[in-house]
């Protein structure tokens, strides 16, 4: 059975010589915040996060073992520890190795308005693997989830939402040859439905209230909703891309605050004969007020989204970026500043790709030769270039191509798996 992951529990630690007890950091699908101590809230402690959950860290050995076996170098994500925990990585390594198909499986909650810059990670990274490894990708769009949680949503809103939601996601660089996006209110039925049943029967829900801390009052659209999730990490799902088979595993790259699904979802791999998921967990991207939670769609200060001008830009980063720095000069050129907790170097650490840059921007701020202007400068540059440049791939997404990312039977040379 999963374990239960309603709040990850930090044991008594020493703080400034003073015994702290009952400290505890909440990391759900739906709740992230780091843990309180004597009432200051602290960052995520994703070492925690991988004794609690029972995953593996990404090591230099396994980023060795990926440069051998793709003839690729790490994504900026994978050797900065941005994706850093992983589930049998391993097994698809060494898939790859064989010349054995896999596929990748991720998702999205669609809502109201663009994504934040936040949402983008896991799929930037998708699509660098789906590069490096040449495989199809499926693409989950869970408005029905949406639906089941938010009372005050109609389910042709949350629809409409995963609509809009396909044309940013095609704006990342996907092609429909490889990539099939789908709504789980306008997919769902057949072989998806099929598997969501046998699924169903496997979870109890003992097993649901563990892993995702239900109670009695939760209705039964929100205890079922695991079963729906898990579908998609079983090829059987999609016939029309992997015909029969039902021994083609996937990898998931997701934020760790999604593992839960999918530690319900290996458990009932094995009864139903199907392969167990592999998974790859990233870190939150943190809020613009600090690294004690993570980017929210529903607070705009919080977040940079991707419908945002330049100059709404600079104006969150000016005004709600957290700084490292000291409030004086002459603190600065004393005591320097701290990139740790600085926001604008958190983010370039996820969107500059050049490892010296980065080095020596952390070097110099320490050192108080750059100041918390400079570093929020430099970030506005990056993240400006980074939403522009997509608002102009999505500017040239039409209606057809959304459609063809949805459309099941669209031809992808993948579909050669079903003859096999």
């Amino acid at each position: 059975m999963a374990e239960a992951t309603t709040a990850t529990d930090v044991p008594a630690i020493e703080l400034e010589g003073l015994a702290v007890q009952d400290v505890a950091q909440r990391v759900t699908p739906w709740d992230v915040e780091g843990p309180e101590v004597n009432g200051v809230r602290l960052a995520i402690d994703y070492d925690k996060l991988i004794v609690q959950f029972g995953t593996r860290r990404i090591d230099e050995a396994m980023l060795e073992r990926f440069t051998k076996v793709t003839g690729h170098a790490p994504h900026l994500f994978l050797r900065r520890g941005i994706f850093f925990s992983h589930r049998e990585l391993d097994v698809i390594l060494d898939r790859h190795e064989q010349g054995k198909p896999f596929y990748l499986y991720t998702g999205r909650g669609p809502s109201r308005g663009h994504m934040h810059i936040g949402h983008m990670l896991p799929f930037v990274f998708c699509k660098w693997l789906q590069d490096v490894f040449d495989v199809p990708l499926v693409v989950q769009l869970t408005d029905d989830e949406k639906f089941l949680y938010k009372s005050d949503l109609k389910a042709e809103q949350t629809y409409q939402y995963a609509v809009d939601t396909v044309r940013e996601i095609a704006a990342i660089g996907f092609k429909p040859e490889k990539t099939f996006i789908f709504s789980n209110m306008g997919f769902m039925g057949g072989a998806f439905y099929r598997n969501v049943l046998k699924i169903s029967r496997c979870i109890t829900y003992n097993m649901a209230r563990s892993s995702f801390g239900y109670t009695e009052t939760d209705h039964i659209g929100k205890i079922h909703f695991p079963s729906i999730q898990a579908a998609p990490a079983f090829c059987s799902t999609f016939p029309t891309i992997f015909g029969n088979h039902t021994d083609i595993p996937c990898l998931i790259p997701c934020g760790i605050d999604q593992d839960p699904y999918f530690r319900l979802t290996r458990d009932v791999a094995k009864p139903l004969k199907f392969k167990k998921p592999s998974l790859i967990h990233g870190q939150f991207l943190p809020a613009l007020q600090g690294v004690t939670t993570k980017m929210s769609s529903s607070i705009d200060s919080s977040a940079i989204f991707m419908d945002d001008s330049p100059n709404v830009i600079k104006n969150k980063i000016n005004k709600h970026a957290f700084s490292g720095g000291p409030t004086s000069l002459r603190e600065l050129e004393e005591f320097g500043s701290n990139p740790d907790v600085d926001i604008s170097y958190q983010y370039l650490t996820y969107f500059v790709d050049d490892d010296q840059e980065i080095a020596d921007l952390a070097v110099s701020y320490r050192r108080g030769e750059i100041t918390s202007g400079n570093m929020k400068k430099r970030c506005i540059e990056v993240l400006q270039k980074f939403v522009g440049d997509f608002q102009e791939r999505e500017k040239a997404i039409t209606q057809a191509d959304v459609e063809d990312f949805m459309n099941p039977d669209y031809p992808r040379p993948f579909a050669a798996l079903a003859k096999k």
